[in-house]
């Protein structure tokens, strides 16, 4: 899109520019794109190491899921404060031969000895910090089995090559990056608590600095014992390990939880939109549900011309996204142990009915708005749902697009001893109390309440759209709640803005979870003028600083491969053109 045609859709109170370094803007004090172009593979992730690791195996002959496996393993030593080996996600999978989409979910899963009231005291009062910090706030993880499942399944390389540029990393240390360093100063404590945390991330109990080397010796053993044999995170000398130092420090996983856990292939959710044809992640994610109902509530809304961020399209897309987040809090869950009216949810007559009900000149206020009652749902719709985002692409337009984590900040700020494995703390995103916030302030019910084996439910949202038939692009994120919220605005940025990668990325987010009842937006982005009407509508407004690390790859129309890492991370775009 060109910076003239982006000015003709800024005519209603838009003063900032998307014209500058590739096309985009930037936040306030943040780096320019990391974007690219090439023809036949595209790897982007929040990482740059990471990405030449994706790389690296394309140009041995790989596919997008060698590509992707590596590309994981290797944020799993440069990034380990956001995912790892010792955390869980989702994978969207696009096989380019045939067009078919597969769902692989590899999340984490409450251990055998987890109860609903394990974060509470005897008065039903939630303990504070108890999910979020320390063994007893882990669950299973998945990612090992995840990405060995997938390669077993799809890959064309050894499993020894995918996982050696990660082993590299460990064994060799890369430079700390201030991204990285400041992370570990936000969870000092907590770190510095954990003796095996504390012997990775300091020198005798001082943070590591942006410019120093880390080398993770334990976590590059953790890998070469990986590489001979996946299994044994679960069943060999990994799986002792992690159970040895559960036991000895109060955890709850168990080597029989640990042998017992396998990733599980589900069916994508997919729905039609305009001329595109939308997949995403079904539950234990809310991501798909709530994207494709967002974008059916939207409807045909001729945005385009109204331009972009018209307060008329940014008002409708906020109470969109009020309602799907009220409707999550009372229906998304582990289908495995409960109902989940995935279908209903997404049909776009249910939309078309929540549409009629938002008002274009105000806001319903969060305490007006309720999930929709089971017997409405059913009646409309009878017969008459600090983590990290990789991309890849290969030339023949397989797709990956994988979201994983090991939840908040260096997850439970533990590392299981002599593994280099710095483990999650996703018991949070289950409820761990009717109506009580977790660390993104979502609310739940008795749908995700905890109960042994059960998936948390989370808002991942990687997403693969076509065209046609043929792709189109793929989009992810981390962010916990917002997650949802800023794939749909990528998307809807290309499909309906014309946008291209870097500016559909870079360009300013707004985001509504329902409760709290808050509009929030990038501050950096947003017209004052436009800020006041929306404020006239009823929209409580909170300014921040920014949020999301997400990426996209996009094919244009002259057939090349577009991708772009988000401006507020540090990661990059690296493409495949055959030449190494």
């Amino acid at each position: 899109m060109t910076c003239q045609t982006l000015r003709r859709f800024s005519v209603t109170l838009i003063s900032i520019s998307l014209c500058i370094v590739g096309g985009a803007s930037t936040p306030t004090g943040a780096r320019a794109v990391q974007g690219d172009r090439a023809e036949r593979g595209m790897v982007v992730s929040a990482h740059p190491l990471a990405s030449e690791a994706g790389v690296e195996i394309l140009s041995q002959g790989g596919n997008a899921i060698d590509a992707a496996v590596a590309t994981a393993l290797a944020i799993s030593v440069v990034e380990p404060f956001s995912a790892g080996i010792g955390g869980g996600g989702f994978l969207l999978l696009r096989e380019g031969d045939t067009g078919e989409i597969r769902a692989l979910d590899f999340r984490e899963r409450a251990p055998l000895a987890a109860t609903s009231d394990m974060y509470v005291d005897e008065n039903g009062d939630p303990i504070e910090r108890a999910s979020l910090d320390g063994h007893r706030a882990v669950a299973v993880p998945g990612t090992i089995a995840g990405l060995a499942r997938v390669h077993e399944t799809y890959g064309e390389l050894p499993w020894s090559t995918v996982v050696a540029p990660a082993i590299r990393l460990a064994q060799d240390g890369f430079t700390v990056s201030d991204r990285l360093a400041s992370r570990v100063r936000s969870r000092e404590e907590v770190l510095l608590s954990n003796p095996a945390a504390r012997a990775i991330f300091s020198r005798d109990g001082a943070p590591y600095r942006e410019g120093d080397r880390l080398v993770q010796a334990d976590l590059g053993r953790t890998l070469r014992s990986i590489a001979r044999d996946p299994q044994n995170f679960y069943t060999g000398d990994i799986a002792r390990a992690i159970a040895s130092d559960m036991a000895a420090n109060g955890g709850l996983i168990s080597r029989e939880d640990l042998q017992a856990y396998e990733p599980i292939w589900r069916s994508p959710v997919c729905g039609d939109w305009r001329s595109v044809r939308i997949c995403s992640m079904p539950p234990p994610s809310s991501g798909g549900v709530h994207l494709l109902q967002i974008l059916h509530i939207i409807g045909d809304l001729d945005a385009r011309s109204l331009g972009w961020h018209h307060p008329d399209v940014l008002h409708l897309l906020v109470e969109a996204m009020r309602v799907a987040y009220a409707d999550r809090a009372e229906y998304l869950g582990d289908p495995d142990f409960v109902e989940v009216p995935v279908a209903r949810l997404i049909d776009p007559r249910y939309a078309s009915w929540r549409r009629s009900q938002i008002e274009g000149d105000r806001v319903r206020r969060s305490d007006r708005v309720e999930a929709v009652d089971p017997q409405t749902l059913r009646r409309l719709t009878s017969e008459s749902t600090d983590t990290t985002h990789l991309t890849v692409v290969d030339d023949r337009r397989t797709v990956v697009s994988m979201t994983f984590t090991i939840n908040g900040n260096f997850g439970a700020g533990v590392v299981a001893a002599g593994t280099g494995i710095v483990l999650n703390n996703e018991m949070d995103d289950f409820a761990i109390a009717p109506g009580v916030p977790n660390l993104y302030g979502l609310v739940g019910d008795e749908a995700n309440a905890i109960a042994p084996r059960k998936t948390p439910l989370s808002s991942m949202t990687p997403a693969i759209v076509t065209e046609n038939g043929e792709f189109r692009m793929a989009a992810g994120s981390p962010g916990g709640s917002t997650i949802i919220t800023t794939v749909l605005q990528i998307l809807f940025n290309v499909l309906v803005y014309d946008m291209d990668a870097e500016s559909a990325v870079a360009a300013p987010r707004l985001h509504h979870q329902w409760l709290p009842d808050r509009l929030w937006v990038e501050r950096w982005g947003f017209d004052a003028m436009t800020l006041q009407e929306l404020e006239r509508r009823g929209h409580q407004i909170e300014e921040l600083p920014g949020w999301g690390n997400a990426n996209a790859i996009v094919l244009t129309e002259e057939g090349m491969l577009e991708g772009a890492a988000d401006p507020r991370g540090e990661g990059a775009a690296r493409g495949f053109s055959g030449l190494y």
